[in-house]
């Protein structure tokens, strides 16, 4: 009895030391990143881990629009592309999903697993079909093609809120029914109440990937116009050969910056976060 308690926490102390391990190797690089940001110094420095001068100038240049440089304007667009994509993503996510677990129609087996099935590609596979139908209808380097690129596809997502909604008593679907309510009626005034921890949780994963997108942004806003750049493709840009020596610790700044709103939500909304995700895993 003894031995096995013994192995049993010796496994335990291993367990943690490995997560502790593995948790040190992913800081390690946020914390270079939020330190480098505080350098005095401009350029990229690999010589030390911690900057020799610390100073803040490089957070107010960050905000002091230049030729090379308009943060604040690429925050904006990045923004304002995001809640549209969230929006119109989310809608999308929880209609699929609740006409997939509440209502019964001929081919929704079929849809639902091809809809598996085209979630296992990755999208970047589609990037010249959709580069070339959207110059067809002159949407390239214009807001609007991006925010349907990205919400374009969205239903297909729809499985771990299905999930949840599969959680929900079917009792209540049916009294609403006996009484007249339509689906839509249904769905707005019975489902979404309810449905507050999965709502949260894909408002949170709509709002991250044309958040952090690069791929497609780059694609679609191939002008060459600095001030339409979203968040992604202004930093980028920082990098270049003949810049990167002037704007590294720019481009820290505007790392860390960028990372502060997603986490601040994230913090916020995690106990639904969580609560959507368990949810959601009840039933496939």
């Amino acid at each position: 009895m003894r031995k096995m308690k013994s192995n049993r926490t010796s496994s335990i102390l291993l367990h943690n030391a490995l997560i502790a391990v593995l948790a040190l190797i992913w800081l390690v690089p946020i914390i270079w990143l939020v330190c480098t940001s505080f350098s005095a110094y401009s350029g990229m420095n690999t010589s030390t881990f911690f900057p020799k001068e610390w100073s803040l100038i490089h957070y107010q240049k960050l905000f002091q629009p230049d030729t090379v440089q308009q943060f604040p304007r690429w925050f904006m667009n990045t923004f304002i592309i995001a809640c549209f994509t969230t929006v119109i993503s989310t809608s999308f996510v929880l209609m699929v999903a609740y006409a997939t677990s509440v209502m019964r129609f001929p081919m929704r087996k079929p849809l639902m697993n091809m809809g598996v099935i085209l979630n296992l590609f990755p999208g970047m596979l589609s990037m010249i079909a959709v580069y070339f139908v959207l110059k067809t209808f002159n949407l390239t380097n214009s807001y609007a093609g991006l925010i349907m690129v990205y919400s374009g596809s969205a239903g297909l997502g729809y499985l771990i809120a299905k999930g949840f909604f599969d959680t929900i008593p079917r009792a209540l679907c049916e009294a609403a029914r006996i009484d007249g309510c339509s689906e839509a009626r249904i769905f707005s005034q019975i489902i979404i109440p309810m449905s507050r921890p999965i709502i949260v949780y894909t408002v949170i994963s709509s709002f991250l990937g044309p958040w952090m997108d690069f791929v497609f942004a780059k694609m679609i806003l191939n002008a060459g116009i600095s001030e339409n750049y979203t968040v992604a493709i202004g930093l980028y840009k920082m990098l270049d050969k003949s810049l990167i020596n002037s704007y590294f610790t720019i481009f820290c700044c505007g790392g860390v910056l960028v990372s502060i709103p997603i986490s601040v939500l994230f913090f916020i909304m995690q106990k639904f976060y969580v609560e959507g995700v368990t949810g959601g895993a009840v039933k496939g």
